[in-house]
């Protein structure tokens, strides 16, 4: 599966999906999943939670490993992804539709300067050497 061009990306594995009223939507990319291996537990960020870039906001457990989630930007969560808490597996079978997080940027500025997907396959591409 190829990174889609409509998302932004970070360094440290996660996707990020502007929506139309300049919030974003927050997961874990294809890649990262696939690292992780099947999903057992999602802890997302409550909501009202101000995050700053780069700060740890959230964990995702899979049966080899726990990882945590980084926020994007900083921001105020708006909303967590309840859905996981039953099947946090929907990560491994849709990574690009099972968010884990919405936040409400400070800046949309820098949602802007996050990595395309180009970018990204170059981070991709540079941990497999």
């Amino acid at each position: 599966m190829s990174n889609p061009n409509n998302l932004k990306y970070t360094a440290s594995h996660e996707w990020v999906k502007t929506e139309a009223d300049g919030s974003i939507t927050v997961g874990i990319t294809q890649h990262a999943q696939e690292l992780l291996g099947d999903m057992v537990f999602v802890e997302a960020p409550e909501a009202g939670r101000k995050l700053q870039a780069r700060e740890e906001c959230a964990v995702v457990e899979s049966v080899k490993a726990a990882a945590d989630v980084y926020a994007p930007v900083s921001g105020t969560v708006t909303a967590a992804n309840a859905d996981l808490d039953g099947t946090p597996e929907a990560i491994n079978s849709d990574p690009y539709g099972a968010w884990i997080f919405k936040m409400k940027p400070d800046n949309a500025a820098d949602v802007a300067a996050l990595l395309d997907a180009a970018a990204y396959q170059a981070v991709v591409d540079s941990e497999a050497h």
